[in-house]
Order: structure tokens, then C-alpha cells, then sequence
């Protein structure tokens, strides 16, 4: 994931807690990123009015525009770093995973909401031991099930990634049952994110 898409999460995480005020260095400081780098993430959201920049600080007007920025711009297909077939359930697969993993897709709306409005064959997931994930699941031939993409510093909650990152993960993920989570996942975020 590129920097400037770990300034959106960070952004948008903290408006679910009801934080939309910032300052580019108090980003900066909690992402370890530079200021110019943050300042580039915040005049693309400024450029589309969703956020407006003050002297010393700026403010998340419009999350729901800024979300819909991110997901339009994320291209979650080229960060798979790795992609295999296992014949496992996808609970299993879950399950199996090594610790510090971070989920994202069906598995993270499944484990972050106790349901999944439909069946699914395939897990996403963020690893930081990407050694670890092809000892486990060593590559195989056939449709791949198990997409791991590289952990790098984005914030997470019970080992998931946060709401409005799994929204823009959904976005951008093809099988069918994706809209039906996202459709799911929006029902949830009414309201919060106006």
C-alpha cells in the first residue's frame, strides 16, 4: 500500500472514533512519514473538498468523499505479493495463518462483525512474515484462494484492518459476493461516515 493510502487510513480511522481535526505534523509523528509526504495525501483531499486546510491544522469534511477517493484509487490487485490454491475451507486457511497477520475482505467483515452476508472461497489477508505464509501454504496449481499482501504500518484492529480500510479493500476485490459485503459493510457505515 502506498504512503499516501496509509495517511487516508489513519485519517479515516480516527473519524470512526470521532476525531476529524489533525495537524500534518501530528500525522506525520504517528506514521513516521514526512511532512511533505502527508501534506501530498492532504491536498488530494483538499483538491476534492474533503477536507478543508487551516493555518496550522486541517479538518475531514466530507469522509464519505475521501473514502470513495481512496477506493477509486487503490489497486489492491498489485500489491499481492503472493497468491495460491488450498484446498481448505476458508476458516481453516484463517485459522492457520501465522500470528501478526492482518485481515482484510470476508474474513476481516466476518471476524469484525460476527456474520458474512454470504458465502466466500477466498481470504485477503496483510503478513509481515511473507516467508512464514509460503512455508504454510506452499504454491500449488489451480484458481488461487489465499491473497497476502505486505503488512507496512497502516492501522489495524483485532487483527483486522480497520473499517473504512476494508471498505475500500471490498471495493476493489472482483467475486461476486463482493458487492453483497460492501452493500453490508455500507449499511453499517450510514451515518458515520456523512
Amino acid at each position: 500500500m502506498k504512503k499516501q493510502e496509509i495517511a487516508y487510513a489513519a485519517i479515516l480511522a480516527d473519524a470512526l472514533k470521532g476525531n476529524r481535526k489533525f495537524t500534518q505534523k501530528g500525522l506525520s509523528e504517528k506514521l513516521g512519514f514526512s511532512i511533505s509526504m502527508v501534506n501530498a495525501a492532504v491536498k488530494s483531499l483538499e483538491r476534492i473538498g474533503a477536507v478543508q486546510v487551516n493555518r496550522r491544522s486541517f479538518v475531514l469534511q466530507d469522509a464519505k468523499k475521501a473514502l470513495l477517493y481512496w477506493a477509486s484509487r487503490r489497486n489492491l490487485e498489485k500489491d499481492i505479493a503472493y497468491k495460491t490454491r488450498v484446498d481448505a475451507p476458508p476458516r481453516t486457511i484463517e485459522r492457520s495463518m501465522p500470528a501478526g497477520t492482518v485481515f482484510t475482505g470476508y474474513s476481516a467483515y466476518r471476524l469484525l462483525f460476527g456474520e458474512a452476508p454470504a458465502d466466500y472461497g477466498e481470504v485477503y489477508a496483510y503478513a509481515a512474515d511473507l516467508a512464514e505464509v509460503r512455508k504454510r501454504f506452499p504454491p500449488r496449481k489451480g484458481p488461487p484462494n489465499l491473497f497476502v499482501m505486505a503488512a507496512n504500518g497502516f492501522p489495524a484492529e483485532k487483527s483486522c484492518v480497520t473499517t473504512p480500510h476494508l471498505y475500500v479493500d471490498l471495493w476493489n476485490m472482483r467475486e461476486w459476493y463482493a458487492k453483497e459485503f460492501l452493500e453490508a459493510l455500507e449499511g453499517r457505515l450510514r451515518g458515520i461516515l456523512e
